[in-house]
């Protein structure tokens, strides 16, 4: 891959980039995970992180098995 000048120097981005030599899938793997992202509110945050400080776990951790017992309670009051 190529990238050919710019008309505008300030601009990083090249106006092509030749893909001639590229190779079709070259990442992709299939049994690729991908982990979400997941935007918690400042306060929701900051409780659980002194919550998990707290217990001397992981805020990951905490929030995880927080998640795995709210998912139980949903699945058993199905």
């Amino acid at each position: 891959m190529t990238p050919k000048q710019t008309h505008d120097d300030n601009d990083d981005m090249p106006d092509e980039i030749d893909f001639s030599d590229a190779e079709r899938g070259k990442f992709y793997r299939r049994d690729a995970r991908i982990q979400l992202p997941i935007r918690i509110e400042a306060k929701v945050q900051k409780t659980l992180a002194e919550l998990a400080n707290a217990k001397g776990v992981d805020l990951s951790v905490f929030v995880n098995d927080l998640l795995k017992k709210d998912i139980e309670l949903i699945q058993t009051g199905r």
